[in-house]
This record gives C-alpha cells, sequence and structure tokens, in this order.
C-alpha cells in the first residue's frame, strides 16, 4: 500500500512538468481529429439507423411505454443518441489509450530514467511488436467481454463496478508490459506481475474509475445535443490526461519494484553459499609429495617391529 501511495504522490509532481503536459498533445490531436470526423459526419446516419432498429424490438417499445406512463416523452429521441454514445466512448478511449501505450509511454519511461531511476541498468525485455502484441490482444479480449456485458452498463448498481473493473484489467495489461519493456528483463517482468498482480489491478481499476469521470461529459452530451462537438473534444482531453497520468502512476510503481527485485536478488547473491566459493580447512597449504615422506621400514629399524637400533630385544 506504501509503495502504491508513493507511486501516486510521485506520478501527480510527474504530471505537472511541462514534458508530460506537453505528451498529452498528440494522442489528443490524432483522436479528436480521427473521432471528431466520424461524429461530425457520421453522428446523423448513425442516430436514424439505431432509431429504426430499435423500433423493429418490442423491448424497445416497453420501455418507451414505461417512461411515456410517466410523462418522460423524451426517451424515444434520447435512446438512439445514447446507445451510439455508449458505443463510441470504448472506441475513443481504446484509441487513446494504444496512442498513450505506443508514443507516450517510451517518453515517459526515458524522462523518469533520467530524473529518477538513473541507476537501472536496462535489460530490455520488451519490444515494439511484443507491446503491439500485448496491447491487441488485451484490446481484443476487453472489447468482447464489452460487448458481452454492454447491457449490464445501463443497469445499477453494476454501471459503477463493470466499466471500472474493465477498464481497470485492459489498463493494468497494457502499461504494465509497457513500464517494464526497457529496463526489465522478460523474467523479470513476470515475476513482478506474478508477485504484485493485486496492487497492479488496483492501480488499473483506481485509473479506470477516474477514466469514468469523462463518461459524464458524454452522458451530458446527450441531453445537450447542441454542445456535444465541443463536449466530446474536452472528453477526450481528458482521457488523454488520465492515461498520461496512469502511465507514470504505472512506470513509477513497477520501476521501484523492479529496483527492490534487483536489490534482493543481489543481497540474496551476496549471501548464498557456493560450492566454487567455499574454502575447506588447509585448502591453501598443499599436500608433501610422496618422496618427501620417510620409508615405512625406517621407523623401526633394518631389524623389524621388535628389533632396535642396538640389535637388543
Amino acid at each position: 500500500m506504501n509503495d502504491m501511495l508513493r507511486a501516486l504522490g510521485r506520478a501527480l509532481v510527474s504530471l505537472l512538468h511541462p514534458r508530460m503536459l506537453w505528451l498529452t498533445a498528440m494522442p489528443f490531436v490524432v483522436s479528436g481529429l480521427v473521432w471528431g470526423a466520424v461524429i461530425w459526419f457520421g453522428w446523423e446516419p448513425f442516430t436514424d439507423f439505431l432509431r429504426v432498429w430499435l423500433e423493429q424490438w418490442s423491448f424497445t417499445q416497453w420501455i418507451y411505454r414505461f417512461f411515456n406512463y410517466f410523462g418522460v416523452d423524451s426517451v424515444r429521441m434520447a435512446l438512439a443518441p445514447f446507445i451510439l454514445v455508449a458505443l463510441l466512448v470504448p472506441l475513443i478511449v481504446v484509441t487513446a489509450l494504444l496512442l498513450i501505450a505506443g508514443w507516450s509511454m517510451p517518453a515517459v519511461l526515458r524522462h523518469l530514467s533520467r530524473r529518477h531511476f538513473i541507476h537501472l541498468e536496462a535489460r530490455r525485455g520488451g519490444s515494439f511488436w511484443g507491446s503491439l502484441g500485448q496491447s491487441l490482444g488485451a484490446t481484443a479480449v476487453f472489447l468482447v467481454a464489452a460487448l458481452l456485458t454492454l447491457p449490464l452498463w445501463l443497469v445499477p448498481p453494476f454501471f459503477a463496478i463493470v466499466p471500472p473493473l474493465l477498464w481497470g484489467w485492459l489498463t493494468y495489461r497494457v502499461m504494465t508490459y509497457d513500464a517494464l519493456a526497457f529496463h526489465a528483463s522478460p523474467e523479470e517482468r513476470r515475476r513482478i506481475v506474478r508477485e504484485r498482480r493485486l496492487p497492479l489491478l488496483v492501480i488499473g481499476v483506481a485509473t479506470g474509475l477516474l477514466g469514468s469521470l469523462p463518461t459524464l461529459l458524454w452522458v451530458s452530451s446527450v441531453i445537450m445535443i447542441v454542445l456535444f462537438p465541443v463536449i466530446a473534444l474536452l472528453a477526450i482531453w481528458l482521457y488523454v490526461v488520465i492515461f498520461v497520468f496512469s502511465a507514470l502512476w504505472f512506470a513509477h510503481y513497477c520501476l521501484r519494484a523492479l529496483s527492490r527485485l534487483r536489490l534482493e536478488e543481489e543481497a540474496a547473491a551476496r549471501h548464498e553459499p557456493t560450492l566454487g566459493a567455499t574454502v575447506l580447512p588447509m585448502a591453501g597449504t598443499p599436500l608433501p609429495e610422496t618422496e618427501d615422506l620417510p620409508p615405512a621400514s625406517s621407523a623401526s629399524g633394518p631389524h623389524g617391529s621388535h628389533g632396535s637400533p642396538n640389535g637388543s630385544s
């Protein structure tokens, strides 16, 4: 817990560094341009398609009648935009996360290496393709799980439980690999993930909860359709800032764990006896050669063991 809180404090301080704030620019610009164009040109066609599709379902008609009974007639107009936002948010967040992992995370590690972890040897246990494979594999699992659990995102209390868990798992899987890719060997990375799986997941869930803050902006933009483009850009920027902060938090925690792991291994190596280093008694004294020993018969004289040098018995 102390390591998590210490890493949290250092991540907050690092986030305010001008270089870290600059790292939020590129992912924001790319995500904003791509998804801004999708929203600008595709909002009306997609919402019209969803309205027609929803009209075909008897369950949707029951929802309309239920809210009409209480005098809420705007549900028919708001349901399709709400579902479209629910579909867009995971895609936008995943885009920002992949951009952070591929572009910002290496810069974060270089920044921290120069300022806080200059003593750590870089063993380069990860690679760009390994990071890409890890990110795409975890993202595929996340999208499948998100689609399977999408109905729960609209049902209390699951809407407050399922998304943070999914975002936390995805963030933990992607960020941990990237945080250790440059400094740790594959064995060290696997050991840290195995031994610190729960704290890493907690950090992921915490950042996942932070990632739910822009979702409130998405919901408000559904209510205020006129402000949707502006709020969408603001939400994308918040996602990018939160993910840069997440990268800093994971990097501080993982690199500190790596530093501690190596110190423990060095201490164990110093105190662990080995056969080659064992010094036996008299090991440094050469044994006498055979020819330097007196003959066995000289000890009892030339006449045998019962005789004497004078020949008397």
